[in-house]
């Protein structure tokens, strides 16, 4: 368990809350990442896409300082880019089909004790160990 680091670990999960809740405060919407990508890019109601493509800017901005002062911090990814291409398809779709993200539901639903939101992250998490011992047993894939 070399990438166990709980301080780490409890300091950005303090940050998402905090973001998801400030949102949810000052805007009332929920921090549903796939949902405000999808109202930025294909159909977002009138005065909806500045907000929606500043906190999609504001994501990828907010590594910056990392990659520049802590490079270790962002490490890449050891699978190939066409594993990573169908892993965020298939997130893509199931994020649709489930009505919701793992951000959606799992930071902002959970916390306010969604019963959908319970159901649908549990199984998200399900699904994910299922995938991982069918790529390390099945497939005979490395960690």
């Amino acid at each position: 368990m070399s990438d166990f680091t709980p301080l780490s670990g409890l300091l950005g999960g303090a940050l998402i809350g905090l973001s998801a809740s400030l949102l949810l405060l000052g805007s009332g919407r929920i921090a549903g990442v796939s949902g405000i990508a999808a109202g930025a890019l294909f159909s977002p109601g009138e005065g909806q896409r500045a907000w929606r493509l500043a906190f999609l800017v504001g994501l990828v901005a907010a590594g910056v300082p990392f990659v520049l002062l802590a490079p270790a911090a962002i490490e890449a990814s050891p699978r190939p880019l066409g594993w990573l291409a169908v892993a965020g398809l298939l997130v893509g779709v199931g994020t649709r089909l489930g009505s919701g993200c793992t951000s959606g539901h799992g930071v902002c639903g959970v916390s306010r004790l969604s019963p959908r939101s319970l159901m649908a992250t549990a199984l998200f998490v399900g699904t994910a160990m299922l995938t991982v011992a069918a790529l390390r047993f099945g497939l005979g894939a490395a960690p």
